[in-house]
């Protein structure tokens, strides 16, 4: 097979206010952050601001069964997915265990997929992989970019006049091209309002300009990153790590859900386990956002442990300074810790954040079915 590209750095790291991300980052070849990264992200919950995602790497995929064939390789019921719809989809391996997340669009008979960058290339060598026999073509995409447009002002007359359309898809994971090549998908997170823009790659800087020009205020990645924590949406290799199952992080659930594993489809890879845990389980670890200790002398770095009264009881992840959270992180942390439970990620203390503890009022129907049997 010929050699994967990888996706260079943006070229509106050269605008005058683009500030670089600090190594080590995913974000590196993106804008951090335009000069104010507390001020941008209160402009993306409050008026409009577009973020330069396009290290996201891009994958196309052509061919009449595409969507039958994905449907069988990864944990989303996309077979019958409509025309201008997209789906959040995981790739499982044999003991359910995430190896990839990426977002999909199917769109005038291709289906855009684009996930982290440097997972892209093996996402693209495993789907091109597993073709067979079936009329799929994965290639590489990448002459599109992702920009993210965030804020309840992302619907204006300016901001629409400049993509040159009427109006952003109403409902989420709904796509619409757009006149100049690419499209727009509305997304459930990091916010309310929330449009991912896949765009012509020679024209992301036109694109980008235009959309500042009509009112959206450059953001870089700390906004976005903190959004989504704040939202406690994972992020594969960040929060996420090699033991991971999909149920630890909130990805079950259909493409009208915000999930990425439908309960209710077909053979997959990792399905046994999906389906046990789902039915007569619980997942070991859960995802929750912590509030970090803002005068602790070292911040937590993705991978520290995290310990309850000297013993380990998790791994952090996504560690950022949020504009009125303060510096707060997703970690997973042990099911059996209490929402109440001192925590600590090296010196520095944390807090579990009680909203974000998953309810487990609902008794499995499997469970329920032992149970009976049982005569309890």
């Amino acid at each position: 097979m010929a050699e994967i590209p990888v996706v260079s750095d943006s070229p509106l790291l050269a605008l005058p206010d683009a500030v670089a991300s600090p190594p080590p980052s995913p974000d590196e070849g993106v804008p951090w952050h335009h000069g104010d990264p507390l001020a941008e992200q209160r402009a993306a919950t409050r008026s409009a601001v577009v973020v330069d995602r396009s290290n996201r790497f891009v994958i196309a995929v052509s061919g009449n069964e595409r969507l039958s064939w994905l449907h069988t390789i990864t944990s989303q019921h996309v077979q019958a997915l409509p025309d201008r719809t997209s789906a959040e989809n995981l790739s499982l391996d044999s003991n359910g265990r995430v190896e990839h997340h990426f977002v999909m669009t199917d769109l005038d008979g291709v289906t855009w997929i684009d996930t982290e960058p440097d997972r892209g290339p093996d996402l693209l060598g495993f789907l091109t992989k597993m073709v067979f026999w079936a009329q799929a073509e994965p290639r590489d995409g990448n002459e599109l970019a992702v920009l993210s447009l965030l804020g309840p002002d992302s619907t204006g007359p300016a901001i629409l006049a400049a993509l040159g359309l009427d109006a952003l898809p109403a409902e989420p994971y709904g796509a619409l091209p757009l006149p100049a090549g690419g499209f727009v998908r509305r997304m459930p997170w990091p916010t309310e309002h929330a449009y991912d823009l896949l765009v012509p790659r020679d024209h992301l800087v036109e694109v980008f300009t235009a959309l500042t020009e009509a009112g959206a205020r450059p953001a870089g990645s700390w906004a976005f990153e903190a959004l989504r924590v704040e939202a406690v949406r994972p992020r594969i290799g960040l929060d996420t790590d090699e033991r991971t199952i999909p149920h630890e992080v909130r990805w079950i659930g259909g493409p009208a859900d915000a999930g990425a594993v439908h309960l209710d489809k077909g053979c997959y890879r990792g399905q046994e386990t999906v389906a046990r845990v789902h039915n007569l389980g619980k997942p070991p670890r859960h995802l929750l956002l912590l509030h970090l200790d803002g005068s602790a002398d070292s911040r937590p770095a993705p991978g520290d442990t995290v310990t309850a009264g000297g013993r380990s009881v998790g791994r952090i992840g996504t560690v950022v300074d949020h504009h009125e959270l303060g510096p707060i992180a997703l970690a997973l942390v042990k099911r059996t810790i209490d929402a109440g439970t001192a925590l600590s990620v090296g010196d520095c203390a944390a807090a579990v954040d009680a909203d974000s503890v998953p309810s487990e009022v609902t008794v499995q129907a499997g469970r329920l079915a032992v149970e009976r049997l049982r005569g309890r």
